[in-house]
């Protein structure tokens, strides 16, 4: 990583106003400031850490402006086309991409792990029928803790490794054991003679009672789902994950609180909010209405799942996700009234000026959610089954800062409460 240097201008000495440029391989620089508190007692300003570089990190690389998405350099929509979920995985943790061998003793660890202590169903009775199915993954993942605290240790690679796999392996079958619980039907168990979707799409749909047949369609486009949302950069949920790793913390508790942080209807919850969108437009006849808000500057409303906080020309992902939907929407001949809506309200709104624009393109939230709709998940288990796909990410990037020597995460403040006083005298 090479070196330059930018001018402070915070002092009369050259040597005190510069500060190192660290060059990374793809994207914008990074003016290391870490020395600035300390030579002229200033901090660096930046609410959201929107311009901050809060780590240095060789996963997954995000141009906002050109649309681009890589993981460990591969394009996301060659990985979506080419690969599978447990290879994307593989890749995301190991930074390339297996051989036969590798690949095969990857799945079979993950296939040796996806089983849950019997002792952690019997957690599920405690919640509530209705509880949302994030609150529940929280609890039951953070309480993994106390199942594989003592038998690990974080400073074995081999220990880490495990940990990342059990994530991985686990987290469908406690994702599905939330849905289940809920409808009162008892949980399947993994089937390892199935892929990865194929497998969770059994446990969360098929009955105790029979053969589950997987729809080969339904599987492939789970699988691509869980691809694209494996990981995206420093997002709220994975800078969560990495900020409670810096203090050591069990690798199971640093991902229930990235599934936390996920559940926001700002980060995960996006498709969320799209279908409760469609469902209050009601009928297409609305979707002019609508329209008319979206564009009215005095009106708070606003469409969601178009434009992206990242993207500001087009969601990489969303032309992949958008050709899953119109494939499972044709190969089951769904009749849905919201589905009607969305196909509506994305044919106007990409003819429209007012969108074109200013590059508000539909981005995979509004596609996910139209596709799991089709599915037939039901809507509060969106966000779970992102939180599925993100735990490859969370738990790459929890190896990746084992290997980091900066200590733990600390940020400042600009304090703007009272100066000092004191305590009152009693008369």
């Amino acid at each position: 990583m090479g070196k330059k240097y930018v001018n402070a201008a915070l002092s009369e000495s050259h040597d005190k106003n510069s500060m190192p440029v660290l060059e990374g391989t793809m994207g914008p620089h990074a003016v290391d400031i870490q020395a600035m508190y300390e030579q002229h007692g200033l901090l660096a300003f930046d609410p959201g850490f929107r311009s901050t570089a809060s780590c240095k990190s060789a996963i997954t690389f995000v141009d906002g402006g050109a649309g681009v998405l890589l993981y460990r350099g591969y394009p996301i929509d060659e990985l979506a086309q080419h690969s599978n979920f447990v290879e994307v995985a593989y890749l995301l943790m190991f930074g390339e991409l297996p051989d036969d061998s590798e690949l095969a003793r990857f799945r079979a660890s993950i296939e040796q792990h996806n089983l849950l202590h019997e002792q952690v169903l019997s957690f599920y009775h405690g919640f509530r029928r209705d509880a949302h199915p994030m609150a529940v993954m929280v609890g039951v993942v953070g309480a993994l803790s106390a199942f594989y605290h003592d038998i690990m240790d974080i400073r074995d690679p081999r220990d880490r490794i495990n940990a990342a796999i059990r994530l991985i392996a686990k987290m469908p079958s406690i994702a599905a054991a939330s849905y289940t619980y809920s409808i009162g039907r008892p949980q399947r168990y993994p089937n390892n003679n199935l892929d990865y979707a194929s497998n969770f799409l059994q446990m969360l749909f098929g009955a105790p009672n029979k053969e589950y047949e997987v729809d080969p369609i339904l599987a492939r486009a789970l699988d691509r789902i869980l691809i694209l949302h494996a990981d995206h950069e420093q997002n709220a949920s994975t800078s969560t994950v990495r900020m409670a790793a810096s203090s050591g913390a069990n690798p199971f508790a640093c991902i229930a609180a990235g599934i936390a942080s996920l559940w926001g209807p700002a980060h995960g919850g996006a498709n969320e909010a799209v279908l409760k969108m469609l469902v209050d437009i009601g009928t297409p006849k609305n979707i002019p209405k609508v329209i008319a808000r979206a564009k009215d500057k005095s009106d708070s409303f606003r469409l969601m799942g178009f434009g992206h906080r990242i993207y500001k020309n087009f969601d990489p992902r969303s032309k992949v996700i958008q050709q899953s939907a119109r494939e499972v929407l044709a190969h089951l001949g769904k009749d849905d009234p919201l589905l009607d809506i969305a196909m509506q309200l994305e044919e106007i709104a990409l003819k429209d000026e007012y969108f074109i624009e200013r590059k508000l393109y539909p981005n995979v939230d509004f596609y996910s959610g139209i596709l799991l709709r089709a599915m037939g998940f039901p809507v509060n288990m969106f966000t779970a089954v992102f939180a599925v796909a993100r735990t490859a990410g969370w738990a790459s990037h929890w190896l990746e800062l084992q290997e980091e020597s900066h200590g733990i995460d600390r940020p400042r403040q600009l304090y703007i409460g009272k100066t000092l006083r004191h305590y009152p005298k009693k008369k």
